[in-house]
């Protein structure tokens, strides 16, 4: 059972996905469409307020959902990834749905290209040492990929 996010990065993740025999819950509308159709892959799609500019649910609703359900990965994107202030975004709404995705997962792997490293955005999302996994790009300065290592994360740069 795995959870995904919303976002460009995870909605490529899902694509990959497509057809595997797993159970995927998303607040994703768009990873919803992704997944429809592959008969081998249970969808568990939480509702909520729709967040237009995402296609994502968010809120009491998709939160109450999370409380009740559990997934061995979690994979969700983010705004910004700073070694100082961790994972942030910069929708506070949106970033309180993420912390209830957090607490859900055993493993939480965070996606995210090179273009988020270095960067902090208004709303904490959480620490850096919250993730297990962390999937970029072979773009990511290997400065970073060092300090993360170093912080006992897993990198994996595709």
């Amino acid at each position: 059972t795995i959870f995904l996010g919303s976002g460009t990065t995870v909605l490529e993740a899902a694509r990959a996905l497509h057809g595997r025999k797993l159970t995927v819950i998303t607040n994703s509308l768009a990873v919803v469409n992704a997944l429809a159709g592959a008969d081998a892959t249970a969808i568990i799609c939480l509702g909520g307020i729709l967040r237009t500019s995402e296609l994502s649910f968010i809120g009491h609703l998709t939160e109450q959902a999370l409380s009740e359900l559990r997934a061995d990965k979690v994979l969700i994107g983010t705004r910004a990834i700073s070694l100082e202030h961790g994972l942030t975004h910069d929708y506070l709404p949106e970033t309180v749905t993420d912390r209830a995705v957090l607490k859900m997962g055993s493993e939480i792997i965070v996606l995210a290209d090179h273009s988020k490293f270095g960067r902090a955005a208004t709303v904490l999302l959480a620490p850096l040492d919250r993730i297990h996994i962390l999937v970029t790009d072979d773009q990511t300065p290997p400065d970073f990929v060092g300090a993360v290592t170093a912080r006992g994360i897993t990198v994996i740069q595709a």
